[in-house]
């Protein structure tokens, strides 16, 4: 792990000594609770980022009782597109909060709507919850356009690690369902297999933030007694077909042991026909783009994302 950036590596070391790996963890309510304590924490507002200064931020309930945050750009004027992004943390633990910097930054450079909506989380609620809510929160956003202040035809969505995950399958199935419209997918550092094991995991085994165990547990945790599954909206590089999906921006990180799940899909997808943009990013860890603080290929990530959604949307 040469490249790793001097900040990255303290971070790593310094995460070792005081987080609890999943594997180990008995009390996820605790877990998450504590995850979100750091957030909070004078360290924790340099490690993960601040929000945009151009942006306003409003937490909103949709469906019976999911909340979402919506992030846009101050005195902006609707209807603007929309960017529903879905956060990472394996399916067990994460929360909307924790993509602030991206979301925030996105909805004021690209001049749009970003929705990041809460889902249901394992073990309490294992698979296929997360995927229900994740599809009924586009859908959700889709029908509430008008008061939302979005344009319907012009939704994209995003997500990182699991919220990459997520964001891969409701692609599918709002492909096979005939709806909602999704223009683009913004896929960072995606789990799109759950079981196959390719060279990445084993040279990233033991790196920062997700560990080969990491990712064993949490597949687990999220399936549950469907672990063993090969429903594809567990392993989204599982489908069928992936013809006819919206144009899609894979974003990877060198010392990631999901690095090959992002490139694996990504060659499915351009074999499918599908318009592909992967960007690898030196010297980044999993999970980087939520660690703007410690990670430099965050910064340039961003202006990647903007890029791309700039003439996706």
């Amino acid at each position: 792990m040469s490249s790793m950036p001097m900040r990255t590596r303290i971070f790593a070391a310094a995460l070792r000594r005081v987080s609890t790996p999943v594997e180990e963890a008995k009390d996820f309510a605790k877990l998450r609770a504590d995850r979100r304590k750091l957030q909070t924490s004078a360290i924790g507002r340099r490690v993960f980022g601040s929000l945009d200064k151009g942006a306003e931020v409003e937490e909103i309930t949709w469906g019976k009782d999911r909340r979402a945050l919506v992030y846009r750009p101050k005195n902006s004027i609707a209807p603007l597109p929309c960017v529903v992004n879905f956060h990472g943390g394996g399916w067990v633990q994460g929360n909307p909060e924790q993509s602030g910097w991206l979301a925030s930054r996105v909805a004021v450079r690209n001049n749009v709507v970003v929705i990041s909506p809460a889902y249901r989380l394992a073990p309490e609620d294992r698979f296929p919850a997360g995927v229900e809510d994740a599809r009924d929160a586009v859908e959700w956003v889709a029908k509430n356009a008008d008061d939302l202040g979005i344009t319907p035809e012009r939704i994209a969505v995003m997500g990182d690690s699991a919220g990459g995950n997520l964001a891969a399958v409701v692609s599918l199935l709002a492909r096979d369902s005939g709806g909602p419209q999704i223009r683009a997918q913004v896929l960072i550092y995606p789990g799109v297999e759950m079981y196959d094991k390719w060279p990445s995991e084993f040279r990233n085994a033991e790196a920062p933030v997700l560990t080969s165990r990491n990712m064993n547990a949490f597949a687990r945790l999220y399936l549950g007694e469907q672990y063993g599954t090969e429903d594809f909206r567990a392993s989204p590089i599982r489908a069928e077909s992936h013809a006819n999906l919206p144009k899609t921006f894979i974003l990877t990180a060198e010392l990631d042991p999901l690095l090959d799940n992002g490139a694996h899909y990504r060659d499915a997808l351009v074999a499918a026909g599908v318009p592909v943009r992967y960007a690898e990013y030196k010297g980044a860890i999993h999970g980087f783009m939520s660690l703007p603080g410690v990670s430099p290929p965050a910064k340039q990530a961003l202006e990647d994302v903007v890029d791309f959604l700039a003439q996706a949307l």
